[in-house]
């Protein structure tokens, strides 16, 4: 498994899964469409952890910062 999220990625990931979890625990959503978004929450830290997006391997996506 090789890597493919750069570091912007993976924060913008994390951030985003806070505010999904911030929104349950306040009540601002509920019902289905927070169960939904709650699941996006959990992948997007796991791909974040993992530095992996499987969803880019099929389009060769990376969002790795080339060094030249």
């Amino acid at each position: 498994m090789k890597k493919n999220m750069g570091i912007i990625d993976r924060v913008i990931r994390v951030l985003i899964a806070f505010l999904i979890a911030t929104l349950y625990f306040t009540g601002v959503i509920s019902g289905t469409v927070a169960i939904i978004l709650l699941v996006f929450a959990v992948v997007f830290i796991i791909t974040s952890f993992l530095s992996f997006c499987p969803l880019y391997l099929p389009f060769g996506l990376s969002t790795i910062l080339k060094k030249k």
